[in-house]
């Protein structure tokens, strides 16, 4: 099943929700002009930041806008200590010229030329310890095409033409490293020096499919439509930009039912990070027209995920208890059989299971938004929704919970 992801940046909470409560049958309009004018160029999110002040100060303090980071300039963003030996660090501070990430694991990379490569460690956050980094043969498509070498395998291709606004694949330059305002809204010059509605893209006012792909162009798994260009196989969708169409340029990581891959579990639920767009499409939410920014607002809430809300508020703004779109118990507890104060409670903690790996034993919300019950781990192995959380417990066990359950019918629960 293909599918297709975007990322987002651009939109305020207002014009997030308007999009999220339109009527799904409603049509959805789209602003003139919103395709690529020729003579359009990147002007760098400091100058929407001279304008849009407040937005640009939360965006500032995201993960989105610190992703890469030069250590010689904020060194307090290194989270190891490097006068620690350890057996895995090989290489000095010195050698590293990008950090990427900061809340579950931190890559180094190292400049060779006009390119950039992996250094053979990576820092584990949660657990406060170094791991070895080698993407290993038979996982990603790309592999085979490249050497079995970290120092042979350029992160241009690979990784940073998510990582940056403006990646020139010819001269391997950015207008600007991490996650900026024209990733999600195109190039801004125009805009910048004729500031109005119809010269800059408005994610909240496409369709919800192009809407989505604002976010779908980086947090999903796939491949350009032709591959290799210029004579390396990139990991992103090169020549996208917003204001263009996605599905022109990308595809989605295809997947065969019953079989499970490093990409996808049997059913086709993502198995690894960066899968939230292969996840999404593949949803009811998706069908009925939601964005991931009805639910996330990558301005920058004050929290990691960026909600609106907080998870066990969100929701139930569209799915109350006894509402159209709600379980049909009329309480929270009712439905959950989890007390009403507690993580079970939650709607994420069933319907958005920490099932898909980023680094060792730490995971990832799903994001099919599916009830995955006992059945699916006992046919598929596909981690489920209740021992996920219930570590000590089985399949077996939970499946005899929830017969017991007198609202459960006996057909759906196996």
């Amino acid at each position: 099943m293909k599918r297709i992801f975007f990322g987002i940046l651009g939109l305020g909470i207002l014009g997030a929700i308007t999009l999220a409560f339109r009527s799904p049958a409603a049509p959805v309009s789209v602003a003139p002009r919103q395709a690529p004018i020729p003579g359009r160029t990147y002007v760098g999110s400091g100058t929407c930041g001279d304008c849009h002040v407040s937005i640009y100060e939360r965006w500032a303090k995201t993960r989105m806008a610190n992703v890469v980071t030069d250590p010689r300039v904020r060194p307090q963003i290194l989270h190891p200590d490097f006068s620690k030996p350890d057996p895995l660090l090989t290489f000095k501070l010195e050698d590293i010229a990008l950090v990427y990430g900061s809340k579950w694991k931190q890559r180094y990379f190292k400049k060779v030329g006009d390119d950039y490569f992996p250094l053979p460690a990576q820092w584990d956050v949660t657990h406060k310890l170094w791991r070895a980094y080698f993407v290993q043969p038979n996982t990603d498509w790309w592999v085979p095409f490249y050497p079995p070498d970290n120092a042979q395998r350029p992160t241009g291709p690979l990784c940073d033409g998510c990582h940056s606004v403006d990646y020139n694949i010819k001269t391997k330059t950015v207008k600007e490293w991490n996650v900026g305002c024209e990733r999600c809204h195109g190039p801004g010059s125009e805009h910048a020096s004729n500031p109005g509605r119809l010269n800059i893209v408005n994610p909240a006012k496409l369709d919800f499919v192009r809407a989505n792909d604002t976010c779908i162009q980086c947090h999903s798994q796939g491949q350009p439509l032709t591959n290799p260009i210029a004579g390396r196989y990139y990991d992103w969708p090169v020549g996208f930009h917003q204001g263009l169409n996605l599905k022109d340029f990308w595809r989605l990581e295809e997947h065969k039912l019953g079989e499970t891959t490093f990409m996808h579990f049997a059913d086709g639920t993502g198995h690894k990070n960066r899968m939230q767009g292969n996840d999404f499409v593949q949803s009811v939410m998706y069908r009925r027209g939601v964005t991931c920014f009805s639910c996330h607002d990558v301005h920058g809430t004050g929290n990691n995920a960026d909600l609106i809300k907080p998870a066990s508020q969100l929701c139930l703004t569209c799915h109350g208890p006894s509402s159209p779109n709600g379980p049909r118990a009329t309480t929270i507890a009712g439905h959950t059989h989890h007390r009403p104060d507690s993580a079970g409670s939650e709607c994420i903690a069933c319907h958005m299971p920490k099932i898909e790996q980023t680094i060792a034993d730490i995971n990832v919300r799903s994001h099919t938004f599916n009830f995955i019950p006992p059945e699916m781990t006992d046919q598929y192995k596909i981690p489920n929704s209740c021992t996920s959380c219930h570590t000590d417990k089985t399949a077996a066990w939970a499946r005899e919970t929830m017969r017991s359950w007198p609202e459960v019918s006996p057909w759906r629960v196996n």
